[in-house]
């Protein structure tokens, strides 16, 4: 197995100005200082935990805001995808024909190794993550990183020929590519978010559509064939095409057949694992469980390594997670719910007695969408965040809606309208960022505040 064609640049004494000083934007920093760059790390916070680390490093840091002349009289400029590509001195340095690149832009470029991309609206984490499983499981020599775990610029240093890189990709990463190329692409869904962001949902999907730009005949985009939206934005696309899906009737590609994942194809059916060794809630999840399927047959993963790497699986941390069973009230956490899409596909897997929470800072979409849903399977709702007025216009007349203040608040509330027996459900269908500093500090305040309620009963 070998490669992406690598396009490395002698990076020595060039001036490089790094944006944005989340994980993505430290790692390219130190992989860029590393190759004798003269790196200023800029950011708007005011304090850095890794400050002195990176400054023993020869990194200069620039913190509480952007300075225009970094950026116009840099060489380079590398931007975390937490940072929107609008940016003033962005702009300003575009004028200066400084070039601009994305930190995944970047490490593709001198990574030795092939890239699996995925990306879609939802379900990018539990895909890439059984992804790599799977691989790892087969005895490949596998990283996964990307938009989870390890950035791709923190893999450059142990990437060999031989090596995968399964990369979990956000549209924000997407948008500022330009020779990213998977050797496996994945798009698993669509549906609107991120309008805070992005101006429309047209540039949403057009930067979702960017992971298959750059692959050629020799490459797989794998495409969920229930998804219209999928279809569409995949038909550009030059690779060879992969279908997998639940409810579409597929003659060639992976689906569910009497209890099975199963693959079609000219030769006729094979068994890939059966559904028996999913241990995921949500009747969705099974789609990525059909995609990383997918993914496994096209590297060459054996049946036996997909079915062991699946049965030893039992999600991911705030992604439908069961936290606890407390008197017949389950609490389910899925935090990583952070739009309207996800919100429904979570709360449509449960059939009655359930009390999601729902708020946040809104991102977009259409709160409506969940009230036929809830009104068929909700006792009530509970409000949180800036966004608890847009939910309760949202949802007036279908379900009854009760406002919290915290989500300390929200937790006791559900709980008692959950009782005797039902589901509290943590599904924002909103970003975390006006209550907390991400949705996994959300996750965790839910299972923090479940734990209390747990205590405090005895059990």
């Amino acid at each position: 197995m070998t490669g992406q064609p690598q396009q490395v640049v002698d990076m020595d004494g060039k001036r490089v100005a790094v944006a944005g000083a989340a994980r993505s934007g430290v790692a390219a920093a130190e992989f860029l200082a590393g190759r004798g760059a003269h790196v200023t790390l800029s950011d708007v916070k005011t304090e850095l935990p890794a400050a002195a680390r990176l400054a023993s490093l020869g990194i200069r840091l620039e913190l509480g805001g952007h300075r225009h002349e970094t950026f116009t009289d840099a060489d380079l400029v590398v931007v975390s995808p937490g940072v929107p590509p609008e940016l003033p001195v962005l702009e300003a340095a575009r004028q200066r024909g400084v070039p601009i690149l994305g930190e995944i832009e970047l490490a593709s470029r001198y990574l030795p190794g092939r890239v699996i991309a995925i990306t879609g609206t939802k379900g990018k984490s539990t895909t890439t993550a059984l992804t790599g499983r799977m691989l790892d499981a087969a005895g490949f020599d596998v990283t996964v990183g990307g938009n989870i775990g390890s950035p791709l610029s923190a893999q450059i240093e142990g990437s060999t020929p031989g090596t995968v890189h399964v990369v979990e990709t956000s549209s924000f990463q997407l948008e500022l590519i330009q020779t990213f190329h998977p050797w496996i692409a994945v798009m698993l869904n669509f549906s609107p978010d991120h309008l805070d962001r992005h101006p429309t949902v047209e540039a949403y999907a057009a930067a979702k559509a960017r992971i298959f730009e750059n692959q050629e005949a020799g490459d797989w985009a794998v495409i969920n064939a229930d998804d219209p939206d999928v279809l569409r934005l995949a038909r550009t696309g030059r690779a060879a095409v992969k279908l997998f899906g639940r409810r579409t009737p597929l003659p060639r590609g992976t689906t569910v057949e009497d209890g099975w994942v199963v693959n079609r194809d000219e030769r006729g059916t094979e068994r890939l694992l059966p559904l028996s060794v999913v241990h995921l809630l949500g009747a969705h999840l099974v789609d990525d469980v059909l995609a990383a399927a997918t993914v496994g047959l096209l590297a060459g993963v054996p049946t036996a390594a997909m079915t062991a790497a699946v049965d030893g699986f039992r999600g991911l941390e705030h992604a439908m997670e069961l936290v606890a069973d407390l008197g017949g009230v389950r609490f389910v956490n899925d935090s990583k719910a952070t739009n309207v899409d996800a919100a429904l596909h979570a709360i449509e897997s449960f059939a009655s007695g359930l009390v999601p929470i729902l708020g946040g800072k809104f991102k977009g979409g259409n709160l409506g969408l969940l009230r036929e849903p809830l009104a068929a399977r909700a006792r009530a709702v509970v409000a949180i965040g800036e966004a608890s007025d847009l939910v309760v216009d949202a949802l007036a007349g279908s379900v009854p809606v009760r406002k919290a203040a915290s989500m300390a608040a929200a937790v006791d509330v559900a709980f008692e309208l959950a009782q005797p027996t039902g589901v509290v459900l943590l599904a924002p269908a909103c970003a975390s960022f006006d209550m907390f500093r991400d949705y996994a500090e959300r996750g965790q305040r839910f299972k923090e505040e479940v734990a209390r309620i747990v205590r405090a009963s005895g059990r």
